[in-house]
């Protein structure tokens, strides 16, 4: 790991662009050399793996937790606990049930909607138009609040293409007047900044390939 890695994309991006390094699979002590130099926003996709590196972790209060990866209807509760930030809630029924809980728990988790653009079986997300019927319903719902979109293009496209997919997202969450798009990975990061993404999704970009 290099952590100069992180401070030459960091140099790179606006700065309305956040980083989220996403450290799933990386070491507690890897998470912490990062967080030294100044990143403090963190996503994992597991749940039992994150909650070990944030009992190892507790001391370093600056770190927020972000959960990046498929909700499980029965991890809600832990989720809801244990996490700020949820990027990718991506059905109304999951969505009613962190509320609920979230209710019980006396939480109010920040909320991203997972949304699919292309017809990819391996992701989930809502249907942009459902989500468009269903709106009014979602902004009813307690204890979230939902700050934007995020969403992961397939495997294969062009450049181009990354492009235009981010485009629809950024139109998408500024039509429903939310501030910002989860968009863009290791892979796509420069085409969701000139699309217009709030947070980027850094892996091996960060910390470098997974061992």
């Amino acid at each position: 790991m290099n952590p100069s890695n992180y401070l030459k994309i960091k140099n790179k991006i606006p700065s309305n662009v956040n980083i989220l390094a996403v450290s799933k699979g990386f070491k507690s002590q890897e998470i912490k050399t990062i967080q030294n130099i100044g990143q403090n926003d963190f996503g994992e996709s597991k749940f039992q793996e994150a909650f070990e590196k944030q009992l190892i972790l507790k001391d370093l209060k600056q770190i927020r937790w972000h959960f990046i990866g498929r909700i499980q209807s029965n991890k809600v509760r832990k989720i809801v606990k244990n996490f700020k930030y949820i990027h990718s809630v991506d059905s109304f029924e999951k969505l009613q049930k962190i509320s609920n809980i979230s209710f019980e728990e006396k939480k109010n988790p920040l909320i991203m909607l997972q949304v699919k653009f292309s017809n990819d079986p391996t992701k989930g997300g809502f249907n942009p138009e459902l989500l468009i019927l269903k709106w009014r319903e979602i902004k009813e719902l307690k204890n979230i609040t939902i700050t934007g979109l995020m969403t992961i293009n397939p495997k294969g496209l062009s450049s181009k293409e990354k492009l235009a997919l981010f485009k629809k997202c950024r139109s998408l969450a500024d039509s429903l007047q939310l501030p910002d798009c989860s968009m863009g990975m290791s892979g796509d990061w420069e085409e969701a900044i000139d699309a217009g993404s709030t947070w980027l999704r850094l892996g091996s970009l960060i910390f470098g390939d997974r061992s």
